[in-house]
């Protein structure tokens, strides 16, 4: 079963359509990279999942349960690392985690062990005393990605999570969160513009003005185009200039 379930979905600013008939799953243990240039309307689906706007047209389910139906329950098995950065800076890395239990609900030492567990994954743990302000911007990202799985979510949303990192940082991010999957079971849907943050194994949606071209492994989705690498691909699927926003 599906811990993402995304049906018909389409959304419009004013006159100006930004999702149109969206449909796709996210599968437990696999990661699904959504590619897409910048407007393609990764960020309006992602803001649709976590419910800060609501569908007029379409359904989502996480887990098999429907927010719009069953409230802010259904996003329970939920963990979520967004565009922008969302640390208190002037709280230490122990002091944002242990708020973010409390809101979800974890006892002291049950979040305390989660705690330590997801900052030894991430190589953070000798810095879960330092106020967040004195961090760089990997290793905030690495805390804001701990956050996001310390409840031990079914489904991990992370929308542009290396934008800015420098590259030996953002490849430390991608093998984790495939790690992640892999190990403990966890639906990934990663929204990016970074072609090689995509895994030759991962499923693969690519975005285009909101609509999506293809979908499918991202190896078989190249070799449908019959081009040599994803990049090259990606160009054909969205006829072709996305150099602007796209990088390798």
């Amino acid at each position: 079963m599906p811990v993402l379930s995304v049906k018909a979905v389409s959304y419009w600013y004013g006159a100006k359509r930004a999702l149109d008939d969206v449909s796709f799953d996210v599968y437990p243990g696999r990661v699904t990279a959504l590619l897409g240039p910048n407007g393609a309307g990764k960020s309006t689906l992602f803001s649709l999942i976590t419910r800060l706007f609501d569908a007029p047209e379409g359904r989502i389910e996480i887990d098999g349960r429907s927010a719009t139906e069953a409230g802010f329950k259904a996003l329970g098995p939920l963990g979520v690392v967004f565009q922008q950065p969302t640390l208190d800076l002037d709280l230490t890395v122990k002091q944002n985690l242990r708020y973010f239990a409390a809101l979800r609900g974890l006892k002291r030492k049950d979040a305390d062990e989660r705690m330590g567990r997801a900052l030894r994954a991430l190589d953070m743990e000798e810095r879960i005393g330092e106020r967040v302000r004195s961090l760089n911007g990997g290793h905030r990202r690495r805390v804001e990605i701990a956050r996001g799985i310390l409840h031990s979510p079914k489904l991990l949303l992370l929308d542009e999570p290396t934008i800015g990192l420098d590259d030996p940082t953002r490849a430390a991010i991608v093998k984790h969160i495939h790690e992640l999957a892999r190990n403990d079971n966890i639906g990934v849907l990663w929204a990016t513009h970074l072609f090689d943050e995509v895994e030759a194994d991962d499923d693969l949606l690519v975005l285009d003005q909101g609509r999506i071209v293809a979908r499918g492994e991202a190896k078989a989705v190249v070799a449908e185009t019959g081009e040599e690498d994803l990049g090259a691909a990606f160009r054909q699927l969205i006829r072709g200039d996305a150099d602007e926003d796209i990088a390798v």
